[in-house]
């Protein structure tokens, strides 16, 4: 009988998540490394640069399962935590909100007329930007966006690759991943 015990105990503790992220008032999920911020996409990219880290952008909505599965498979995972921490400022909007964003061209419009501005379809979407932006809008100057869920390796790659300044070099990101997974 013990025996049993242990087992179902055991068993039941597999079936739970590793990680169940906070959930907001916004009924988003929440990351201790995300920054509440007053959503001034240049002020957010110059505490960035302060601080020696890049700037992402991270979409999100309420009841998102494609949100749950990046915090609790991918987010979770403590290597890419910690990378996220070390080297990624990060903000999170709501592809529904009504918080004011006030973009690089100095444009202020509601979360979800941003998200319509700058063509976020899906959710989560990250977008990634440079260390120097001009006056145009964010999409214009995204170096990079990953819309939708992928798992770790990809996710990981695309921290890195981001961080490394990967684009600049004129590698595609698709032959970047292939090669690291090749390596392996």
């Amino acid at each position: 009988m013990r025996h049993f015990l242990t087992a179902a105990f055991t068993a039941a503790m597999l079936a739970l998540p590793v990680h169940a992220a906070e959930m907001g008032d916004d009924g988003l999920h929440k990351e201790p490394w995300f920054h509440d911020t007053f959503k001034d996409m240049s002020d957010d990219l110059a505490t960035a640069n302060d601080e020696g880290k890049r700037f992402m952008v991270i979409w999100e909505q309420r009841g998102c399962i494609y949100c749950k599965k990046m915090h609790e498979e991918v987010f979770s995972d403590p290597e890419i935590a910690k990378y996220i921490t070390d080297n990624y400022y990060v903000v999170q909007m709501n592809l529904f909100g009504d918080v004011e964003v006030t973009d690089f061209d100095g444009e202020a419009l509601p979360e979800k007329e941003m998200a319509m501005k700058w063509g976020v379809m899906f959710t989560p979407t990250m977008m990634f930007f440079p260390e120097e932006v001009s006056d145009q809008p964010a999409n214009k100057q995204a170096v990079a966006q990953m819309p939708g869920a992928f798992g770790k390796g990809t996710t990981m790659a695309l921290l890195e690759w981001v961080k490394t300044h990967g684009y600049e070099s004129g590698q595609n990101f698709q032959k970047y991943v292939a090669e690291k997974v090749m390596a392996k």
